[in-house]
């Protein structure tokens, strides 16, 4: 068996060499390569001419399907352009290819770019990368192609971690705008999570707001540990897993290739070290503790509002900043009083008499008892507005609602004797007044 590189193709031979003729025709867009013997192999971009039809021999132009000739065996593999997938000359030096590097990787960097087909695509130029920056493979591929690299002992599984790569570029720069590599982010400080808690008002606590004490139970820094997780006096080691990275790379090699995953250390949860954890918080850095805290709800606060108390959350890890207090509002409906955004609904009652004859009656509101006039003549159903004796508006405690009295006429069921003989007088006298119809 012999391994003859050609251009950016490798030939590989096994026992009887076929025969070859030369045409002047370019097969498959396949470039020269001159380092091609003519008595092997006239020429890349000549016709290979077999007993077999031309298209089992040829199955696609990125693939060769194996020929064979009295047994010999041809297989032809074609390679991927580095130059292209960084979008740079041939003739591109180090710093321009650096330099492409590092606008592609900051555009298709997973943690940035979420769609399908980036991680790929970041794995691809990282690979280029890995290989146009360094002289001596750069002086291989451009000789004799991928398959020199795979034939000096890389193979399609062999590259570093793109992500190593990538954060060995803008480590010490600020990351990528700030956005930061994925190990740069294991050993930064981090922000505590947010706490909720749920606060149950009644009607006019909720309308005018108030001063309350509550007390919650969140995540603080470990006082033995100052937040390290570690037990005071010793110190952490690189975990040996990962090698400090936080993250391990399994690779598995199908018919299809060579598939990649990045994974979080589970020796080290992705940390990148490993320390014996504090006997109080148990590596933690952080223990729940209870604390009482004063709120203060404003006026015009309904069921759902919701209030956020800064830095009333779990404390962060790393000297991280706390997270904050969500307080979620529930409000006990009132018995009489229906609140409507900042009116409030009142229904009252009349007799018949009062409806006729106009009244003055006392009306509950949320400020107390107060006089309602009720006008002569007031029909059924009619709405009374009390200006500015609803809800006031949510931090304009100054502008309020109005409530909205209905009014409901009561019509008795029954009748005394001497009522029912007054009632039918005015009916006559009523029907005496009538215009008569002709």
């Amino acid at each position: 068996m012999a391994i003859i590189p050609c251009g950016s193709m490798r030939v590989t031979w096994w026992g009887v060499q076929p025969r070859f003729m030369l045409r002047s025709s370019v097969v498959n867009g396949v470039s020269a390569s001159p380092h091609c013997s003519s008595k092997r192999l006239a020429s890349i971009s000549s016709t290979i001419f077999s007993q077999k039809p031309m298209n089992e021999l040829f199955g696609s132009a990125s693939y060769i399907k194996p020929c064979q000739r009295r047994g010999a065996r041809l297989v032809v593999r074609a390679a991927r352009d580095y130059y292209s997938s960084l979008g740079v000359s041939k003739n591109a030096t180090k710093s321009e290819i650096k330099s492409a590097y590092r606008k592609l990787a900051r555009s298709y960097h997973p943690d940035v770019n979420k769609e399908p087909g980036a991680e790929e695509k970041f794995k691809e130029i990282s690979n280029a990368y890995e290989v146009l920056s360094d002289d001596e493979k750069r002086s291989i591929y451009d000789k004799y192609g991928e398959a020199g690299l795979k034939s000096d002992g890389m193979g399609m599984g062999d590259f570093n971690n793109p992500f190593d790569l990538f954060e060995s570029l803008f480590d010490g720069m600020g990351g990528m705008g700030g956005m930061g590599g994925r190990s740069g982010s294991r050993n930064r400080a981090t922000e505590g999570e947010d706490q909720v808690y749920n606060l149950i008002l009644n009607f006019k606590e909720a309308v005018f707001g108030i001063e309350k004490e509550i007390e919650i139970t969140r995540l603080e820094s470990c006082s033995t540990c100052n937040g390290s997780g570690a037990k005071p006096g010793t110190n952490p080691s690189k975990c040996s897993t990962c090698g400090g990275q936080g993250q391990v790379v399994a690779s598995a090699r199908t018919p299809l290739g060579v598939f990649q995953q990045v994974m979080t250390c589970s020796a080290c949860g992705g940390e990148g070290e490993i320390s014996t954890p504090c006997n109080t918080c148990r590596g933690d850095a952080r223990v729940r503790k209870s604390k009482r805290i004063s709120l203060k709800v404003p006026a015009g606060v309904d069921s759902g509002s919701r209030l956020r108390v800064r830095s009333e959350g779990n404390a962060g890890r790393r000297g991280g900043p706390p997270g904050d207090l969500f307080v979620t509002i529930d409000v006990l409906p009132d018995p009489v009083l229906k609140r409507d955004d900042t009116n409030i609904l009142y229904t009252c009652k009349v007799s018949y008499i009062d409806a006729i004859l106009g009244t003055t009656m006392k009306v509950p509101t949320v400020d107390g008892m107060v006089d309602l006039k009720i006008p002569s003549g007031t029909q059924p159903g009619t709405t009374l507005v009390m200006a500015k004796k609803g809800v006031p508006m949510l931090n304009k405690r100054s502008m309020r609602g109005d409530q909205l009295v209905r009014v409901q006429v009561e019509i008795p069921k029954r009748l005394s004797g001497e009522e029912r003989k007054l009632i039918e007088e005015l009916a006559s006298l009523k029907k005496e007044k009538a215009p008569s119809v002709r």
